[in-house]
């Protein structure tokens, strides 16, 4: 008796700790959507913090506020789409410009959660740091420097070049990497795996595949 007694507290508290995890993945994905947070972990405490929900154990996975962030843009953010549409089209031309380092398109603009503020944000390679740089340069693209630490895996960091810049009234972030990291994407800040990346093949598909979803969105 006293064992079932147990087995249903234990039940009801797992089942508590799971609601309020989805309630501050859902808050937490309100103030991204709304309020232009773009971090997770900061995004993660307000929620917590607004909700009253002070345990760790009840504080959701960077990847459960990002599912809720891709279904509250869903639901409340249809005109995302569009700047979805925008961006994922200037980073092809971005990366058919970038194409002598092997850019590859990252971040929101990819995962599908970029909103109007969302930056394009891609990966170059080069073993001389300074050669994309000099690239803008040629360009006549004004862009400003920074520096952004990523992890190259468990073990090991990279603190890598940044070049921040404007053009078609968007934002672009470039962040300059080793040839070698080409082989193995930098492990993402959301879930500690290796980042999603696409191609400028990958992403003509993916943008081809969107063509046909929104056509049979509207024809249906």
């Amino acid at each position: 008796m006293h064992r079932h007694a147990r087995q249903h507290a234990q039940l009801h508290a797992e089942t508590r700790t799971r609601e309020r995890r989805h309630r501050v993945a859902h808050e937490a994905a309100r103030l991204m959507a709304e309020g232009g947070m773009r971090d997770f972990h900061q995004a993660k405490l307000k929620a917590a913090e607004r909700l009253g929900i002070l345990d760790d154990a009840s504080l959701p996975r960077n990847r459960e506020i990002e599912d809720a962030l891709r279904e509250y843009q869903r639901l409340f953010q249809r005109d995302n789409a569009g700047a979805l549409r925008l961006r994922r089209e200037a980073a092809m031309r971005a990366l058919e410009f970038f194409a002598g380092f092997d850019a590859r398109l990252v971040g929101a603009v990819l995962d599908g959660t970029a909103d109007a503020h969302s930056p394009v944000a891609l990966h170059l390679y080069s073993d001389d740091a300074d050669a994309p740089s000099r690239f803008l340069d040629q360009h006549g693209i004004p862009a400003e420097p920074r520096t952004r630490r990523l992890r190259l895996d468990r073990e090991r960091t990279i603190d890598a070049p940044v070049w921040v810049f404007s053009a078609e009234d968007l934002s672009f972030d470039l962040t300059v990497l080793p040839h070698d990291v080409l082989r193995q994407a930098p492990l993402s800040s959301v879930d500690e795996k290796p980042m999603r990346r696409a191609s400028a093949a990958q992403l003509r598909a993916l943008l081809a595949s969107d063509e046909i979803e929104r056509y049979e969105r509207d024809a249906g």
